[in-house]
This record gives C-alpha cells, sequence and structure tokens, in this order.
C-alpha cells in the first residue's frame, strides 16, 4: 500500500518554493509538480496553499512574477527568485539543517 501524501510542516512551503525557483523560473502548477517530484509523492501541495504563499513571497520581495505565453500558448504567471529571496533562502537552509540535526539527536536518545 503506498504511502499517503504528507502535510507540510508549518513554515517549510516558502523555503520549498523559493528552492524550486533557485533551480529554474517557472508558473503556480510547474512551482506543484516540481515539489511533488522531488519529493517523490510525499508532497503534493493545495492549490489555495501555494496561491496564497506566493501572494505572499511576490509582496516581501522574494520572487518577481511576469505574465508570459506558456508552452502550450496559454497565459501564466511565471516566477522568478530575486537576490533577497535567494539570502532567504540561504538562511532557511541553514536553519533547517541545524534543527533536523537536533531533532535527530532527540530521537536517537535512549
Amino acid at each position: 500500500m503506498p504511502d499517503k501524501p504528507s502535510d507540510l510542516v508549518q513554515g517549510t512551503l516558502d523555503m520549498l518554493i523559493l528552492k524550486t525557483l533557485a533551480l529554474e523560473p517557472t508558473h503556480g502548477y510547474g512551482i506543484s509538480v516540481r515539489i511533488e517530484q522531488m519529493s517523490k509523492g510525499v508532497f503534493r501541495l493545495n492549490a489555495g496553499s501555494l496561491f496564497l504563499a506566493i501572494q505572499r513571497l511576490e509582496r516581501d520581495g522574494l520572487i518577481d512574477g511576469e505574465w508570459k505565453p506558456t508552452e502550450n500558448n496559454r497565459r501564466a504567471r511565471y516566477y522568478t527568485l530575486t537576490a533577497k529571496g535567494r539570502k532567504r533562502l540561504d538562511s532557511e537552509t541553514r536553519e533547517w539543517g541545524r534543527q533536523v540535526a537536533a531533532i535527530g539527536r532527540i530521537l536517537e536518545t535512549s
């Protein structure tokens, strides 16, 4: 029986969106698909949560959006990581690593 998708730990959605955009600019659906692919199906994003997170990241100047045609000639808003967004991603990645190591130490304690 396959594992069911997991909910994201609170606060990690922004970091995963920033990481996805650090790889290449894309639209909202592309972000969702890429996160699902990279997590091997563990994370499936709710469209509403993704939309709100993208709005927040754009408002905070961490990403920029621009309307462009998609591969099948539809219009979509493509997002790119800003310098401020890259800095935030680096900071959050370091903090996430620190927290994961601490959780690992706690779980290994007998």
